[in-house]
C-alpha cells in the first residue's frame, strides 16, 4: 500500500503567491507602433492596472513652431503623425489663413480637399494591414501596401514627397497639378477600391481575428467624452460626430460626407470604422476630381511677400484628421514667427483612454487592444 506524501508550503511562498506582478512592455516592444513604454501590474494572467509611459520621442515640437516663420513650421508640423503628413501642414495654413484674412482660390480648395482624403486612406491603409498583423496575419500587410503604393504614386507625383509631402502653402498650394494627374488619380482611386474587398474578405471574414477582436478592449461612449478621444476610434464607440460635416472646412461643406459610426466599442468595431471609412473617402476623393475637372484654369495660390508676418491676434484651427481631432491654437505679436503656437494631437489624448481599456483585460489581449487603438507615437509625443 503506498503512501501519499504532502508538503507544506512556506510563509514567504504563500506572500509571494498573492503578490502583483509589476510588467514593463517596452519601450523598444515591437507591439507598441514606437517608442512607448507601459507599466502594467498583473494579477496572475488579468491587468490590473496598465500606465502609458510616454516621452522617448519628445523633440518639442512647440517650441521648435515658436523660433521658425510659417515656411518653416509647416515642414516641422507634417513629422509629428507621419501618416498624415498633408493634413498635419493643413491647419497651419488654415489658421495663417484666417488671421490674415486670406480667400484661397478655389481651385486650391478643391485640391486641398481631394489631397487630404488620398492622404486619409494612406493612412488607414497602413492600420488595416499593420493591425492583423500584430495578432498574428500576415498577408493583409502585402494586400494593403500595394493598394497604399498605387496612391503614394500620384501624390509623389504631385508634390514630390512619399511620407512628408511639403506641399501646402499659405494661400494655396505650392504648385498646380501636372497634366494629366487628374487621370491618373481616377484610375487609382477606382483601382484601390476595386480592391478592397480582397482586403476585407480576406479579414472580416477570419473566424481567429473576430474571435480575438470582438468583445474585446472595449472603450464606452462616455469615457470617449470623458478623456475627449476623437476620430474613428470614438466613433467606433457611438460618438457621430466629424468635423467635415459637422464644422465644415475646404470644399467639404459642398460634398455629402457620411460618417462612419459603431456602437460597440470594441476591436473589432475600430477595425471595421477604419475599413469603412477607407471607403468614403475613395468616394470623396472622386467627387472632388468631378469637381476639379469642370472648374476653369486659375491660380493655385496667392502671391506672397518675402517675409511674411501675421497680424496680432489669436485664433484656433482644428481639422479632422485621419486619426481624429487636430487642432493648432496659433497667437501672434505682429511678427514672422508666432508668439505661441499650440498642438492639440489626436493621439495624445486618444492613448490616455488606454488604461480604461486595458484593466481587466488578459495579457494575451493587450496588443490586440494597444493595436486598435490607431495611434502613431510622434502624435503622442509631439
Amino acid at each position: 500500500m503506498s503512501k501519499v506524501q504532502t508538503f507544506g508550503i512556506g510563509a514567504g511562498a504563500r506572500e509571494l503567491a498573492t503578490e502583483d506582478m509589476i510588467l514593463n512592455i517596452g519601450p523598444q516592444h515591437p507591439s507598441t507602433h514606437g517608442v512607448l513604454r507601459l507599466r502594467l501590474r498583473l494579477d496572475g494572467e488579468r491587468i490590473e492596472h496598465a500606465e502609458p509611459i510616454i516621452g522617448y520621442m519628445h523633440r518639442g515640437a512647440e517650441k521648435l513652431f515658436e523660433v521658425r516663420d510659417l515656411r518653416q513650421i509647416i515642414v516641422l508640423a507634417n513629422r509629428h503623425d507621419w501618416l498624415s503628413a498633408f493634413a498635419n501642414e493643413l491647419g497651419v495654413v488654415l489658421a495663417a489663413e484666417r488671421m490674415l484674412g486670406m480667400e484661397v482660390p478655389v481651385r486650391a480648395v478643391w485640391a486641398r480637399t481631394l489631397l487630404a482624403e488620398l492622404n486619409r486612406v494612406l493612412n488607414h491603409l497602413m492600420f488595416l494591414g499593420s493591425y492583423p498583423l500584430e495578432i498574428g496575419a500576415i498577408t493583409p500587410i502585402f494586400y494593403a501596401f500595394r493598394e497604399r503604393e498605387e496612391l503614394q504614386r500620384v501624390l509623389e507625383e504631385v508634390s514630390g514627397g512619399r511620407m512628408h509631402y511639403m506641399f501646402n502653402r499659405v494661400g494655396g498650394l505650392k504648385e498646380d497639378l501636372p497634366l494629366g494627374w487628374m487621370a491618373r488619380t481616377r484610375a487609382a482611386i477606382a483601382l484601390v477600391h476595386s480592391r478592397m474587398p480582397d482586403i476585407s474578405e480576406l479579414i472580416m471574414g477570419n473566424e481567429i481575428f473576430r474571435a480575438r477582436t470582438r468583445g474585446v478592449g472595449v472603450l464606452t461612449r462616455e469615457q470617449v467624452l470623458q478623456y475627449g478621444v476623437s476620430g474613428p476610434i470614438a466613433r467606433a464607440s457611438g460618438v457621430d460626430f466629424d468635423l467635415r460635416r459637422d464644422e465644415p472646412y475646404l470644399a467639404y461643406g459642398d460634398l455629402t460626407v457620411p460618417v462612419v459610426t459603431r456602437s460597440e466599442g470594441d476591436c473589432l468595431a475600430r477595425f471595421e470604422v477604419l475599413h469603412d471609412q477607407v471607403l468614403t473617402s475613395l468616394d470623396l476623393a472622386d467627387a472632388c476630381l468631378d469637381v476639379l475637372e469642370e472648374l476653369p484654369p486659375g491660380p493655385i495660390n496667392q502671391r506672397l511677400p518675402k517675409i511674411l508676418k501675421i497680424p496680432v491676434g489669436h485664433t484656433y484651427a482644428w481639422t479632422e484628421n485621419p486619426l481624429g481631432l487636430n487642432g493648432y491654437y496659433l497667437v501672434s505679436r505682429g511678427e514672422k514667427t508666432p508668439w505661441r503656437l499650440k498642438l492639440r494631437s489626436a493621439s495624445f489624448n486618444n492613448i490616455q483612454a488606454l488604461p480604461e481599456m486595458l484593466e481587466g483585460q488578459l495579457v494575451a489581449d493587450m496588443v490586440a487592444i494597444l493595436g486598435s487603438m490607431f495611434f502613431v507615437v510622434g502624435d503622442v509625443d509631439k
